[in-house]
């Protein structure tokens, strides 16, 4: 594979996936590490990505700017966070995660709703404060540089404390089968600890997403309520899971 097509990969799979690790990417691309190395960090140098350590980050998941439109699949998930404000109540209790669709899905929150929302992620949370009926409530805990959203033992401690009517989850893969994983082990228990404080938990993941799988699991796909993706619910792509206990929207 050229350079060129192996870089192309790489920017589709961090787009995709807002972190990947080095080692993930030299298996795809069937090279080095330290060939996936040198291609992530001259994409950083022509300023298309964000090398860390170990790995790359999409700059639309680290540049989390009050109107940031340097986020892959912005429309889909525009579509996404449409369909989920649709579940949003008068004085319900809300959790939203992490991630470029939930930022967009506090976007499309009413000003006329009045709600109580959880967060732990900063991005969320800046967004939650100009919405004008909205309480806004972040779990603290150790604050992730890369993703800006708070982890650790406190985050956990206080997501068991509370109970939310919804909880709104992102997710880096998910498969019908083998149901939601990361690759970080942290997100994993965070994400956990989430879903056992949420009476129901809706899942907003572009479809690109699906049938994908790594190796730390958050839970079986039945424990989510809700799947929502760009796709219409019967769209044949979603087939598998319509298989599973999982309302589609």
């Amino acid at each position: 594979m050229l350079k060129e097509e192996r870089q192309k990969a790489i920017l589709n799979e961090v787009a995709l996936h807002n972190r990947v690790l080095l080692a993930d990417l030299a298996e795809m691309l069937d090279v080095s590490i330290d060939t996936a190395r040198r291609d992530v960090k001259e994409l950083d140098a022509e300023n298309k990505l964000r090398k860390v350590h170990g790995g790359a980050i999409a700059l639309g998941f680290t540049h989390s700017t009050a109107r940031n439109t340097n986020v892959y699949a912005l429309e889909e998930k525009k579509n996404i966070a449409r369909k989920a404000a649709i579940l949003l109540k008068e004085g319900g209790v809300i959790f939203i995660d992490g991630g470029t669709t939930c930022v967009e899905l506090t976007r499309q929150i009413p000003d006329n709703i009045k709600l109580t929302c959880f967060t732990l992620s900063l991005p969320v949370a800046m967004e939650l404060l100009a919405k004008p009926n909205v309480k806004v409530i972040f779990i603290g805990g150790e604050i992730s540089p890369d993703s800006q959203i708070s982890t650790g033992p406190s985050t956990i401690h206080q997501l068991s404390e509370i109970r939310v009517d919804y909880s709104f989850i992102g997710t880096g893969y998910v498969d019908s089968l083998f149901g939601l994983t990361e690759f970080d082990w942290d997100i994993v228990q965070v994400k956990k600890a989430v879903i056992n404080a949420s009476k129901k938990t809706v899942l907003l993941s572009i479809s690109e997403k699906l049938n994908s799988q790594h190796r730390y699991k958050t839970c079986n796909i039945n424990a989510i309520n809700t799947m929502i993706t760009e796709l219409d619910p019967n769209d044949n792509l979603l087939n598998l899971f319509r298989n599973q206990e999982i309302h589609l929207l």
